[in-house]
């Protein structure tokens, strides 16, 4: 197995805030899910808990989006197509992990709950309780969930590819 330079690796800061915003992705997603089926009494405290941890990823993500556009990118190999898919999964990682908190924000505002992050303060709403607009706010959160589901699925099976079946350097970039 191969290991990588340092200069063939994603900045520090870039680094940090992949798995930073994995681990709270791997932690937002599933308690998203389960809030339809936990008891009224929990409920609240599940949301709360979900759309905190949200808004914390969607402001995460606006830091990557400036740490990724001003740090050096390291070069990719391997085939045309293959660099093509990567770029591609990655792009829509990106977008996704915009879209999916973005409208779940909008879409706790249209249906008349402000965000109450972590119970700390009270996040402004740019739109208010705006219940013509909830349904689709809420349509588009629940599909960016999935499609963020399947990129993330995409995403580590060619991990998967590259450190066991290649045996490259690829997972080092971002360790």
């Amino acid at each position: 197995m191969m290991m990588t330079s340092e200069d063939e690796r994603y900045a520090g800061r870039v680094r940090i805030l992949h798995w930073l915003i994995a681990g709270l992705v791997l932690a937002t997603w599933p308690l998203g899910f389960v809030i339809g089926f936990v008891k009224d009494d929990v409920k609240l405290d599940f949301y709360l808990v979900h759309e905190s941890l949200g808004f914390l990823v969607l402001w995460l993500m606006l830091v990557r989006i400036g740490a990724r556009l001003t740090s050096a990118t390291p070069l990719v190999e391997g085939p045309p197509l293959e660099k093509a898919a990567a770029h591609l999964v990655h792009g829509l990682l990106y977008v996704f992990l915009i879209v999916m908190p973005v409208s779940g924000f909008l879409a706790t505002n249209a249906h008349g709950f402000p965000l109450e992050w972590f119970g700390l303060f009270t996040v402004w709403s740019p739109i208010g309780k705006t219940p013509d607009i909830a349904f689709v706010l809420s349509a588009i959160h629940g599909w960016s969930a999935w499609i963020l589901l399947a990129l993330f699925a995409l995403h580590f099976a060619a991990v998967v590819f590259h450190h066991v079946i290649r045996r490259d350097g690829t997972l080092y970039r971002i360790l």
